[in-house]
């Protein structure tokens, strides 16, 4: 059965980058590095790859040099229980020189887009009754970090 694995191209901070990621999420740990040799695009003896568990989900990161960045076409979405939760991903992450965007959404020290989201939210937009989707839905556009009492309270009508 093949494994997929999400594969992130870095210039140069692959190991830094999987060392960042290790130290926020539990039940993670890094794995293998492997290393660029003589002739290659980058100086031999430099990390060409490091592997990384996330809560048991394999990445790769990659150091190709500076040809490709990240955009928000692609994010990672970590769905929280609490709002203690949020708060300490929302602080790791944007730590050292990462940004806050908006309706729950932000950019960590290497451009990477992350979606901070409590998982009462999702099961808020999935309810039939569309006047309630509506008020959650608005509340979260005034959000750049997610407050599930605010949430809650615009479910409620309150």
């Amino acid at each position: 059965m093949p494994v997929i694995k999400p594969c992130l191209w870095f210039d140069t901070q692959a190991e830094e980058a999987a060392k960042f990621y290790v130290s926020i999420f539990k039940n993670s740990k890094l794995g293998n590095l492997s290393y660029y040799g003589e002739g290659a695009p980058l100086p031999k003896g430099t990390v060409l790859t490091a592997t990384f568990y996330l809560d048991g989900q394999e990445f790769m990161a990659l150091n190709g040099g500076p040809v490709f960045k990240f955009n928000e076409a692609i994010s990672f979405v970590v769905t929280c229980q609490t709002q203690q939760e949020i708060d300490d991903y929302w602080k790791k992450l944007t730590a050292d020189g990462g940004k806050e965007v908006q309706c729950g959404w932000l950019e960590d020290k290497f451009c990477l887009s992350w979606q901070i989201v409590p998982k009462v939210f999702m099961e808020m937009i999935n309810d039939k009754d569309q006047a309630k989707v509506g008020r959650v839905m608005a509340a979260m556009m005034q959000m750049v970090k997610f407050d599930i009492k605010k949430l809650q309270a615009a479910y409620s009508g309150k």
